[in-house]
């Protein structure tokens, strides 16, 4: 049962834009892994800009 959790920032992220995402992974698992969509879980986790950082500085501070 595979497990996926990609974390993006909160930047307006829509319902549908989700929607692809799951069933872009959903489906390379199954292609390359032979993985059952049925099986597979993914979770998105939407990050606030300023708890994410990147080349020493904060998101919300670029």
């Amino acid at each position: 049962m595979p497990f996926v959790n990609v974390k993006i920032t909160k930047t307006g992220v829509t319902k549908e834009q989700k929607r692809e995402i799951v069933e872009g992974i959903t489906d390379t698992l199954s292609r390359v892994l032979n993985k059952r969509p049925e099986a597979t879980h993914i979770v998105i986790e939407e990050i606030e800009l300023e708890n994410w950082g990147v080349s020493r500085k904060l998101v919300a501070d670029k």
